[in-house]
């Protein structure tokens, strides 16, 4: 009685989980938020490994995402102000005091 063996099937691991495109498309007040949650629920823990990792990379689109929007805020708030004369010169706005930078 010969036995036969099926040919051992190669195991495929399913692909890697995808960062959901639209974060793209989020403004910084969602993006922080969600990025707040995806915090929470990961120090929260319990999560299988998978979606655990999955949480983490979701937080690190977010995480770009907002620095990203923080940049774009930063250059914007490099206001060019009219001097006299028509000129115009680039002004870096900070506001370390805590108030807000005089406009115009």
């Amino acid at each position: 009685m010969a036995t036969t063996t099926e040919p051992a099937q190669p195991t495929t691991d399913p692909p890697p989980p995808t960062v959901d495109p639209t974060i793209d498309d989020l403004p910084f007040d969602e993006a922080l938020a969600q990025l707040q949650r995806t915090v929470a629920e990961l120090e929260a823990g319990g999560q299988p490994l998978e979606q655990a990792i999955a949480l983490y990379e979701r937080g690190v689109a977010l995480q770009a995402r907002c620095e990203r929007l923080i940049g774009d805020a930063q250059l914007r708030v490099q206001q060019l102000v009219a001097r006299a004369g028509g000129a115009l010169e680039t002004r870096d706005v900070t506001t370390d005091d805590g108030t807000d930078p005089p406009i115009g």
